[in-house]
């Protein structure tokens, strides 16, 4: 496989096959097939310990699976392809505090061939954020929107965040959201948004993938996963935190996966 070429139309952006992951204390992830298409704003949501940042690790190449495949974009992770395609973000926001932040831009730039300085600049500017100042000397605000700039400069088809705005105030968790929004609607950037704060995610995300104890749970279109879950069909359809208590409160409830989260067969087969 060429794992440079220009990925078929209809690939997805995520796709995975019986995906496994085993640590000698047990599976972290096992039997997970799903696949997000290209464009979605998926919420990638669990208990601590579900599954979801190994997910994202194994889709930046990070991990390696013990069972099953995981393509980005119809290459495998580790491919140079997928490797240009991806950015992600981790919730303890890994830069060098003792930075300036003109500094963490210029990195950026050197490590990143198509890096797009008008995004990165708009990104900082937006939180008027000094370019002298030291990563260290910033609110937890402010190191977001740096981090979030070094991810757009990137310009990444695919965007991967975990729990990025857990320490961040109601007021800044907005503000970064709608930051994170309109970016990704700019250049239609496929994002994935791991988050335990429901609300964030019932206005950004129009995709949902729901892990429990290492297996997909719920995935799919929230519409259509709210609509599925609407008992007797009188009323509105439940709400997205609704739809998602009851999954995380009974481990018992079938697996639901409808046909936007499916692979095709070919691509199972494959």
């Amino acid at each position: 496989m060429n794992t440079n070429q220009v990925p078929e139309p209809g690939t997805p952006a995520v796709r995975a096959v019986g995906l496994g992951l085993r640590y000698s204390r047990g599976w972290a992830l096992k039997d997970c097939t799903f696949q997000i298409p290209v464009g979605r704003v998926c919420a990638l949501v669990g208990p601590n310990g579900a599954g979801k940042s190994t997910l994202m690790s194994l889709a930046a190449d990070l991990l390696t699976p013990t069972a099953g495949s995981i393509r980005v974009f119809g290459a495998p992770p580790g491919a140079p392809a997928a490797r240009r395609s991806t950015a992600l973000l981790s919730q303890d926001k890994p830069l060098y505090r003792g930075f300036r932040v003109a500094e963490v831009l210029r990195m950026g730039a050197e490590m990143n061939p198509a890096w797009d300085r008008a995004t990165a600049e708009r990104v900082i500017a937006g939180g008027n954020i000094p370019h002298r100042a030291r990563v260290g000397s910033l609110s937890g605000g402010q190191r977001t929107r740096v981090a979030l700039a070094l991810a757009f400069g990137k310009r990444p088809r695919l965007l991967m965040l975990d729990e990025p705005m857990a320490d961040l105030d109601p007021l800044v968790r907005h503000e970064t959201a709608q930051l994170l929004l309109a970016e990704a609607a700019a250049h239609g950037t496929t994002v994935v948004l791991s988050s335990h704060v429901v609300s964030e995610l019932a206005g950004a995300c129009d995709f949902l993938l729901v892990v429990g104890a290492g297996r997909v749970r719920l995935a799919g279109d929230i519409d259509e996963l709210r609509a599925g879950h609407h008992p007797g069909g009188d009323g509105p359809a439940p709400s997205l935190e609704h739809l998602l208590m009851t999954y995380l409160r009974d481990p018992d409830l079938p697996t639901v996966i409808t046909s936007a989260a499916r692979p095709k067969q070919t691509e199972v087969a494959a």
